[in-house]
């Protein structure tokens, strides 16, 4: 059954024109490009407004076309070599101490994009030293030595998220392979162990309890220890449709049952997203 009318919990301010506007003027200075926009994020209001963003590298159309995802698909421009360069500058400008930069997956370039996120990384290290980086990887093709080179960059997360559970791969991620997924991740760890490893998935796609489960289970097998669980919600009419709205009750318990299992930090509730607050999964893991 698909439920087309949203509950009280799931309630999202609307942006600040002013704030918008400045971020926009911000990016275009730039030439850059943030998911939060892309991927119509329920989070942009409140993440522009702190003045922070998720950067999102290799342009913004996608040689993909996941059901989920709200980012334009089609064939990519090249990649831009100023781009690196610039993610750092924007970042300094807005004074960013945890920057978070994903893309969107480049199935056309021969390394799936691995160098420019390197790049990346290694402008921020540079222009910004004492800044942390977050980055968010497409799958790279599932190859150990893609990831190797961002891994080499030395990065202070490395995220992939799985998304759902792999019964719905075919109707959701239908170029993609959950056990490819779950390699990227343990590639990762092996490559690094001191890279932390982070994974994010959406609830309300038709998954039951138990596969949730499932997947936080496997995601440990892999030495994950950060994981992101949070609301689905349709980007546009070509969309998948929400077939379940998930309580709060619910995430809560989804986030002390991976508590239990061993994550070094969980965020579960409707609006979380695998960048949202991602300062605090570090910061937290720092600690303990």
């Amino acid at each position: 059954m698909v439920i087309t009318k949203k509950p009280d919990w799931i309630r999202v301010k609307g942006v600040d024109e002013t704030v918008l506007n400045h971020m926009k003027a911000l990016l275009d200075k730039y030439h850059l490009h943030t998911v939060c926009e892309s991927a119509v994020c329920p989070n942009m209001g409140t993440c522009f407004k702190a003045g922070t963003a998720t950067f999102m590298i290799l342009g913004n159309i996608c040689t993909r076309n996941c059901a989920f995802c709200g980012v334009d698909h089609g064939k990519p421009q090249a990649a831009d070599t100023d781009e690196p360069e610039n993610v750092a500058r924007a970042a300094r400008e807005l004074q960013l101490k945890h920057i978070v930069i994903t893309s969107v997956t480049r199935d056309d370039l021969s390394d799936g994009g691995a160098q420019q996120f390197a790049h990346t990384i290694r402008a921020i290290n540079r222009i910004l030293p004492e800044a942390t980086t977050d980055v968010l990887i497409p799958d790279l093709k599932g190859s150990y030595e893609n990831i190797k080179i961002v891994i080499d960059a030395r990065p202070d997360i490395l995220a992939h998220n799985l998304e759902t559970v792999p019964r719905l791969y075919a109707e959701c991620r239908q170029n993609a392979d959950y056990a490819v997924s779950l390699t990227v991740l343990e590639s990762s760890k092996k490559l690094n162990p001191d890279v932390f490893t982070k994974s994010g998935v959406m609830l309300g796609l038709g998954e039951t309890r138990n596969e949730v489960l499932e997947v936080m289970k496997d995601l440990r097998t892999v030495s994950c220890d950060f994981l992101t669980l949070g609301q689905y919600l349709r980007p546009a009419a070509e969309n998948l449709e929400v077939k379940e709205f998930i309580t709060p009750e619910v995430f809560e318990e989804y986030r002390l049952a991976g508590e239990t299992m061993g994550f070094r930090y969980v965020a579960s509730s409707p609006f979380v997203r695998s960048s949202f607050h991602a300062e605090e999964a570090l910061k937290h893991a720092r600690k303990s």
